[in-house]
Formats: structure tokens, sequence, C-alpha cells
């Protein structure tokens, strides 16, 4: 008799799991995204949300809560219930770049966050302004290399992407130059057209405009593989800075403890999204490619991505306050 009630109540969880399975969501979702309105991250995930809300037959509901470089919704992202009806996006910024380089950040990504899938990933790419003389890698790096610390180069803010793949360059190539920070890309892109700061790392989607335009020259590409919308610009592996590479990636993330078939469904939903062509070309017309990886590929990319900046942050001896 006694084990017929252990076999019943084992059935019973079992059975109330797979309801709970099956009925997530029966509520909307909250995506957050730890940054302003119009930025790449809110691209992203404005396109994701509105193409998993009928997948999930719930609203997927996007709210920004920006500040701090993305660490204010980022904790907001940590601090949430596990129970799948709040997530968000993490980025290169709020998952890695951010965590090594404000000394007062106290989010840690492998243990406060679920990670579900990297979404999508923009390359980065260093420009010159158009009248700076020189225009090919291989002359930058000289130039550096002769005068260090003579010229300065624009970023979107202090302890940034874009401040620390510059950063992770000049380590690279063994030359100096002076960060200016801006408060976002705009003003970056802007003084560098004017050419009061004649170079920048930037993500492909502030760029890509005034590189066909004319008015920035690209001098490499920190990414796998060349790209259909600038065929002509070669990576920086090709150019013989194998260990250079830089992008800025949007992924789907949780509070820690998040269940694995809430994962499995967050997951499953975006694969489908992310291979739908509308999606690819809707990214792809924001400088964006789909990537898809599963979650331990993602928290692995996550722990690379942390290293990496943490390498860069010693070596430079960089040290913000939020």
């Amino acid at each position: 008799m006694r084990l017929i009630k252990i076999v019943a109540a084992v059935a019973a969880v079992l059975a109330a799991s797979a309801t709970f399975a099956q009925a997530f969501p029966n509520k909307p979702i909250k995506l957050i995204i730890p940054f302003a309105p119009g930025g790449t991250t809110d691209i992203v995930a404005r396109i994701m949300a509105a193409k998993m809300t009928p997948l999930l037959g719930q609203p997927v509901i996007v709210e920004n809560r920006g500040g701090a470089g993305g660490s204010i919704g980022a904790a907001e992202i940590a601090k949430a219930a596990p129970d799948g009806y709040t997530i968000g996006m993490g980025s290169v910024s709020t998952m890695g770049t951010n965590i090594v380089a404000y000394k007062n950040n106290k989010l840690d990504p492998m243990t406060q966050f679920t990670h579900i899938t990297n979404l999508a990933s923009v390359p980065g790419i260093i420009v010159v302004n158009k009248n700076f003389p020189q225009k090919d890698y291989k002359s930058l790096v000289a130039e550096l290399k002769a005068n260090p610390g003579k010229y300065s180069y624009a970023s979107s803010g202090a302890g940034g992407v874009g401040h620390l793949a510059m950063e992770l360059f000049l380590v690279e190539t063994g030359t100096e130059a002076q960060h200016i920070a801006y408060k976002g890309a705009g003003p970056a892109v802007t003084d560098v057209l004017a050419g009061n700061v004649p170079i920048m790392w930037d993500n492909l989607t502030s760029s890509l405009a005034q590189i066909k335009s004319g008015n920035f020259i690209p001098i490499g590409l920190a990414f796998p593989k060349r790209i259909p919308q600038l065929p002509n610009v070669p990576t920086f592996a090709e150019l013989g800075l194998k260990s250079y590479e830089a992008d800025t990636w949007f992924g789907l993330v949780g509070p820690a403890n998040l269940p694995k078939d809430i994962v499995k469904k967050f997951y499953d939903v975006a694969m489908v999204v992310l291979k739908d062509p509308d999606t690819i070309k809707k990214l792809e017309d924001n400088g964006a490619f789909a990537v898809g990886s599963t979650p331990e590929q993602f928290t692995e990319q996550i722990k690379r991505e942390v290293a990496k900046w943490k390498r860069v942050v010693d070596a430079k001896k960089i040290s913000l306050d939020l």
C-alpha cells in the first residue's frame, strides 16, 4: 500500500510538472532592455519580441531600463523571480566589459543569471576619418608606434565595448592612443566625422552609412569573417592580427535558477524566430547576424568574454566607478 502511495505521489508531481510546462506562459512576459530606446540592443530585442509573441501565445512586452552603462537594467533582470515572466537582454557590455571595468559593479554574469541563447552578433570595426593620412592597417599601426599617445580615439562611453575593444587593439599591436569617451555612439561618430578625433572602434550598425558614403575609412573588421555589406573590408585575422576579435553580441538571459523547461521553451522559440528569413533580413538590415547558440555554448562564451576583457582591464589598469 505504501509503495502504491509513493508511486501515486510521484505520478502527481510529474503530471503537475507536465501541466506547468504546457501552461507556461499564461500571462505576458516582460523583456528588460538595459539601455535606452533606439540602440542596437533595443532594435534586436524588439525584432525578437514581435516574433516570439505569437509563438509563445502571450505578449512579450519590452521595457527599457537604461542607466549606469546597462548595470541598472541588468540588476533588475538578476533580482527577478525565476518564473520566466521577467527575462532580459544580456550584451557584451552588461555580461562582459562592465563587469570587469567598473570596480563597484557587484553583478556576476556566471552566477546571477541563466543564459538562454546568444541571439545576434554585430561586427566590430575600426574606422578613421576620411582625411586621416593613414588609411590601412599597416600604416595606422606604424604611425601609432612612431608617435605613442599622440593620437586619440573616440568611444561611446568609458568601460563599454568600444572603449575596451580599442584598448585590446592597442595591447595586441603594442601601440598607444588617448581615449576620449562620449555619452553614446552618436556624439562619438559626430566628432570623428568632424575630424576632431581621428580614430574609432564602432559596431557596424553605427558606422555603416558613414563608411558607404566615404566619410569613414574602414581599417579592418574585428569579426571571424568578411561580411556581405562590406565585402572588400578584410578581417584583422586576414591582416595578420589573428588574436583580435571584438564583436557586439546580444543574448537572451533570465535570473539565476530559471527552470530548465522554461529555458528550453524560450530557446526553442528563439531558434524558430532566428531561422525565419524575415528575422534574418531585419537583423542584417541593422548590421546584425543571427547566432542561436545553445545555453551551454552561451555560458562558455560569456566565460571567455569576461576573461578576455579582464586581461585588457588588468593590462591597461582600467578602474571605473558607476
